[in-house]
């Protein structure tokens, strides 16, 4: 597996803050983002189940520019 890294929130110091690789082996987006709280847990489990193999996480609005970049990335559209 060998990620691309596509950006971290511009808006924090660097350190511990949401960030999203692509994985253009397996065609998948990697995504470290904030944990969400129960009642958000909640919510999302309104539409069906969370398998113990996956978990929600929350990222800012302004990473929308970052999830673009990591669309193009994983579509070939753009090489970094």
């Amino acid at each position: 597996m060998a990620l691309t890294f596509i950006a971290k929130d511009p808006n924090t110091d660097g350190a511990n803050c949401p960030t999203v690789w692509v994985d253009k082996d397996a065609g998948e987006f990697v995504i470290q983002g904030w944990k969400v709280d129960q009642a958000t847990t909640a919510e999302c489990l309104a539409t069906g189940p969370i398998p113990d193999s996956e978990t929600v996480v929350r990222l800012p609005v302004r990473m929308a520019a970052v999830l673009r970049e990591a669309i193009d990335v994983a579509e070939g559209a753009h090489v970094r």
